[in-house]
């Protein structure tokens, strides 16, 4: 990374997973803004983040709206002139039932329009800053779920059935090899993330890991040397099929 503050932005970081993914860069001495459409959970957790010795500021965005994504590029151009690095976290689930004979296909949009299209815009809005950078990087938050290897295998149980969220991460993960193939010339690497099965309110908080635990993968991507990989899916263990 270059010797001037690397700057991060993390999507969805007010809470759980992406809070501590700012938490963990934040250590690190960057400067992290925190992405999130709620203004007093974005301010609360930029509070407690200074509190900490984080270099955090607030990023008002919403991944789903247009201009409120072109507001963030502004903000981030305005503080640094620039952008490090790039997680692209927010998410739903999208909420039950979600099985494919009885769903709504509103609840299979409204996945998609996050998980996979909020993650496209905001970060072809961001591109023109991380173009900037001298390593820059970006990751994007998957899931186990979205293998199609995994889903595939006999006798591997990989989530409940999930015709929205499941589907949006294999999405996500087809749109993060993309991405790679086309940026594979330049020094962009992006690469998804599988933070394992946390416990956050996107499940009721039953996972089995905690948001410091599932934060760690990312945080290695996000610091990826110069000759690191591209166009893969990680988790703690290695990598992920697809």
């Amino acid at each position: 990374m270059s010797e001037r503050q690397t700057i991060a932005l993390v999507t969805g970081a007010n809470k759980g997973i992406g809070y501590e993914i700012a938490a963990g860069l934040g250590a690190l001495g960057w400067g992290v803004g925190v992405g999130a459409r709620s203004e007093e959970r974005r301010e609360a957790a930029v509070a407690k983040l200074r509190a900490d010795g984080v270099d955090a500021f607030g990023v008002p965005l919403d991944v789903t709206d247009d201009a409120s994504v072109a507001a963030a590029v502004k903000l981030i151009e305005d503080r640094a002139g620039r952008l490090d690095v790039l997680v692209n976290n927010a998410g739903i689930t999208g909420g039950a039932p979600q099985a494919p004979t009885t769903v709504d296909p509103a609840t299979v949009r409204a996945a998609v329009e996050t998980n996979v299209i909020g993650v496209i815009r905001v970060t072809n809005a961001m591109l023109p800053l991380l173009r900037r950078s001298a390593s820059p990087r970006i990751v994007n938050m998957s899931s186990s779920v979205g293998s199609l290897t995994l889903q595939t295998t006999p006798g591997t149980e990989i989530g409940p059935i999930a015709v929205a969220y499941s589907p949006s991460k294999t999405f996500l993960n087809a749109v993060t090899v993309q991405y790679a193939k086309e940026l594979r010339d330049t020094n962009i690497l992006i690469n998804a993330a599988c933070p394992g099965y946390c416990a956050t309110d996107l499940n009721g908080f039953h996972g089995v890991r905690t948001p410091e635990q599932g934060a760690a993968v990312t945080i290695r991507l996000a610091t990826l040397p110069d000759d690191g990989p591209t166009g893969e899916f990680f988790d703690d263990a290695g990598t992920v099929p697809w």
